[in-house]
């Protein structure tokens, strides 16, 4: 009789106890999230300075642009679930990442004319809209699958799981932070090409390492299917090979919808007249098709309990694509009134208007464990608002810090220029809001959807963001300029628009204030 085996399994390698892949997925996001702030910090002055764009169609294209990217993760989600897994998923989309950023490096020569007029280089703009394209469904297959990678490191009843998340954002905001200094810099000071090679350059290293870390994943990223998805599927190809070629298809719509405008006829006086562009058709289509689901769920056989749980959700994922409407004008607007009528000058050193958008990642990551421990104490003395209260608050304290700046805007200086504090207090406030809305709203999705639909509405609540990215295109024309306007004229339109903007996020924090009690009878008070 041989002697009983004393081997064990081997224990998962740890690093500052927590799984080594955690770190894996930690350096990928901050590389990502580096590259994608990076350019977006960047893109509304390359767009108006280099290819000199209206202000209303650098506005628009941004919104456009990054409504994409929030909105097509909801398919790379999907793709990874059903067929390709999430590793495969984070590498293509890490691929797509890459040449995307390191195609906004090639800008061609500048425009000349006033907007344009004159001659813009139109294979660089092409390649621009291409490279964008690319960076939108890069984005779509990155963003949700490295986030599932970091919760399959841990047993669900692991007590690390939530601090391993938390290391995990922050990540994201050491990217979003350090990209906005160094990016911004070097595309205002040494060129715009320079700053998103930099960009692609870092992305590259981000997906070099996930290459050579994805051992530590210990195989909870892989296929469900290896052997159906390398199959052969239609016309000799793989499943696996048909979602490559999906994606660079996908790039190819991308990149057209991108410079599609439509004129819907009586329609258009929704978008002030205007041809609206074919992303806000799509974004109306998927809209109505959320809410036409929804009501189908309502009218199921669900409990009165969780009719209410449901609707109440329903009601702050719509509210928080305004918040995010308000809140991304500090990629547009924002950043035009740093550069045009801001003295970006303190401590002796010269801030590039790209360079303030950092602010906001600056105090996500200062305010972050003060809020984690706020809410806890609160609601040991039972003075922890529900949901619609903290979503009421964080669209005050947004329509607040656009007050700060209208403030500022109607007061400069002697200069006649607008100093940079208080840009800095206007990003304090609307940070707070934040805190209010966004890990929030992930908790609403979680907590209040019955199961079945926790999917559905977790991606309803990203939807909702593209929305919101999309809502701020459009009230960023609000904001345009035309050409040889004064400094005194750009500070009388920063000053009415961003006043209009603090009633739209006051009026709308009211509403949801006037809705609280009715929307937490529905569920309880513990909502």
């Amino acid at each position: 009789m041989s002697a009983p085996s004393t081997a064990v399994a081997a224990a998962p390698a740890e690093f500052l106890g927590h799984p080594k892949g955690l770190y894996v997925c930690f350096l990928t996001e901050m590389w990502e999230r580096f590259a994608f702030y990076g350019m977006k910090a960047l893109l509304f002055l390359y767009l108006t300075k280099h290819h000199l764009f209206a202000d209303e169609d650098g506005y628009l294209l941004l919104g456009t642009y990054a409504g994409l990217a929030y909105a097509l993760p909801l398919l790379g989600g999907l793709l990874a679930d059903r067929w390709l897994g999430m590793r495969k998923a984070v590498v293509y989309g890490g691929a797509l990442l890459v040449l995307g950023q390191l195609g906004m490096a090639w800008t061609g020569a500048p425009a000349s004319g006033v907007q344009g007029a004159g001659a813009q280089d139109a294979v660089a703009l092409q390649v621009m809209y291409a490279s964008l394209a690319l960076i939108a469904v890069g984005v779509g297959f990155l963003k949700p699958n490295i986030s599932t990678i970091v919760g399959r490191l841990y047993a669900e009843d692991d007590p690390r799981r939530d601090a391993g998340f938390t290391i995990f954002y922050m990540g994201i905001n050491v990217g979003a932070f350090t990209s906005s200094l160094i990016v911004a810099w070097i595309g205002e000071r040494i060129g715009w090409g320079w700053g998103f090679a930099v960009s692609g350059v870092l992305m590259a290293l981000g997906l070099v390492q996930f290459l050579f870390g994805q051992r530590h994943l210990l195989g909870h990223a892989e296929p469900p299917d290896p052997a159906r998805l390398r199959a052969p599927a239609l016309a000799g190809l793989s499943r696996e090979a048909w979602i490559y070629l999906g994606g660079l298809l996908l790039t190819v719509a991308v990149w057209q919808v991108l410079q599609t405008r439509v004129d819907l006829g009586p329609l258009s006086a929704l978008a002030g007249g205007h041809e609206v562009t074919l992303t806000e058709v799509v974004a109306v289509v998927l809209g109505a098709a959320l809410y036409l689901w929804f009501l189908r769920l309502m009218l199921s056989d669900l409990s009165a309990r969780d009719k209410g749980r449901m609707l109440m959700l329903m009601v702050l994922i719509t509210v928080s694509a305004l918040f995010w409407g308000l809140y991304e004008q500090s990629y547009g607007p924002w950043v035009a009134m740093a550069d045009r009528v801001m003295d970006r000058t303190t401590f002796g050193i010269a801030w590039t208007a790209g360079q303030t958008t950092a602010l906001g990642a600056l105090f996500v990551i200062a305010l972050s464990p003060v809020f984690a421990w706020l809410w806890p104490r609160l609601d040991r003395r039972g003075w922890n608002p529900g949901y619609p209260a903290k979503f009421g608050w964080a669209l005050a304290l947004c329509g607040l810090a656009f007050g700060v700046l209208a403030f500022a805007a109607a007061h400069p200086g002697e200069d006649g220029l607008v100093s940079l504090w208080w840009m800095v207090l206007a990003y304090f406030v609307l940070c707070l809001g934040e805190m209010m809305l966004s890990p929030i709203g992930l908790s609403a999705v979680t907590t209040l959807s019955i199961p079945r639909a926790v999917g559905m509405m977790m991606g309803a609540w990203f939807l909702f963001s593209a929305f919101g990215e999309i809502i701020a295109g459009r009230l960023g024309t609000w904001a345009a300029l035309d050409p040889g306007t004064t400094t005194a004229q750009a500070l009388a339109t920063y000053a009415d628009v961003f006043m209009r903007m603090m009633w739209i996020g006051l009026a709308a924090g009211a509403a949801m204030f006037v809705l609280t009690p009715v929307l937490r009878r529905l569920v309880g008070p513990r909502a």
